[in-house]
This record gives C-alpha cells, structure tokens and sequence, in this order.
C-alpha cells in the first residue's frame, strides 16, 4: 500500500506524543488518568489520530496515520 501521508494535506511531516485521560465516575472526580493514548500528529496541519498506547505499539504507529 502506497504511503499517502496525512489524510488532510498530504504532509509526510508527522510526530507523536503519549498522553493520559481521567475517565468516568470517581475516575474523573478524583483525576485519576488511568487512560493512556498515543497521539499521532500532522506538524503541517495540526490533524491528530489518538491510539490506545495498550493496543499499538511504537514501531507501527506512523504506519497507521498515513495509511
């Protein structure tokens, strides 16, 4: 499969960032950030793909954001 690049400019200018969210119910309220994710980011355009971190993993991740 041909690598395209960003779904919204064809940028192939891409970088990630891990990030952790509180959830739902008592997680929220007492700011427990128990989930955890991969943003994939377009340095072009700003579009962004979030990955569960427990499902991906680091090698394969740019390949999902371009496709």
């Amino acid at each position: 499969m041909a690598n395209n690049g960003c779904i919204k400019c064809g940028s192939q200018n891409a970088a990630k960032k891990e990030v952790a969210m509180t959830g739902t119910g008592l997680s929220k309220m007492f700011d427990v950030q128990k989930n955890e994710f991969i943003v994939v980011y377009c340095k072009n355009c700003g579009y962004s793909e979030f990955y569960n971190k427990q499902a991906s993993t680091a090698s394969n991740i740019l390949d999902l954001f371009f496709g």
